[in-house]
């Protein structure tokens, strides 16, 4: 159990920093709610819940390899600048002000933070924080550790999400429209950044092969 405490204590620090997920989480969150802010966080937990078992088969030293990691970085890239141009493209669609009802499916927002996730730089992301930490406890052949592990750090991004999502919710009942879209269009630029920071690490790659 202390072990348990202690990664759910791990995997809130992880999920703290703002990243394309909690980005993508926010402004679902406030363009239409609780509920389609946490479907994007249950879209991203899905992905990490398989690579989990992924590196319990031993996939981390396959994703480590920086020959597969270089064109990970670029087509991650690609995913989140898509995905931050469509937020300020469409900056100003579905947005659903306290009190209204949603039209927007709970689907299409977990589709996108299944996207976000499984974009290949944040799988890169994950190999280099998360798999490192849960790879150690498997070599040692602690398997049972592994899994505790593995539940804790996913038990912390779980209640990161939720905690989150409450705040947003909270906060959108004062929000007018205009300010929505707004903070949609920031989220846009966000997603763009995380893209160039992607670009920069695929070229730092590159440049260790010269």
């Amino acid at each position: 159990m202390s072990l348990y405490v202690a990664y759910v204590l791990v995997g809130l620090a992880i999920a703290m920093p703002v990243g394309a997920i909690t980005v993508e989480m926010t402004k679902q969150g406030l363009k239409n709610g609780f509920m389609h802010g946490w479907a994007v966080g249950l879209g991203g937990m899905t992905v990490d819940v398989v690579l989990v078992f992924a590196l319990y088969m031993g996939l981390a030293t396959i994703l480590a390899m920086p020959i597969i990691q270089l064109p990970m970085w670029i087509i991650g890239a690609g995913f989140l600048f898509l995905l931050g141009l469509d937020s300020i493209k469409n900056a100003d669609k579905d947005i659903t002000l306290a009190g209204e009802k949603v039209t927007k499916s709970f689907f299409t927002s977990y589709r996108n933070g299944l996207l976000v996730a499984i974009s290949p730089g944040n799988l890169v992301f994950w190999v280099n924080v998360f798999g490192v930490v849960l790879a150690k406890s498997y070599n040692q052949g602690e398997s049972a550790s592994f899994l505790v592990i593995a539940a804790g750090i996913l038990s912390g991004i779980l209640l990161h999400d939720i905690g989150l999502m409450t705040i947003v919710s909270v906060t959108r009942k004062a929000m007018s429209r205009k300010m929505i879209k707004t903070l949609t269009m920031i989220s846009g630029v966000l997603l763009i950044c995380f893209a160039g920071y992607f670009i920069y690490e695929f070229i730092q790659g590159i440049k260790m092969y010269r």
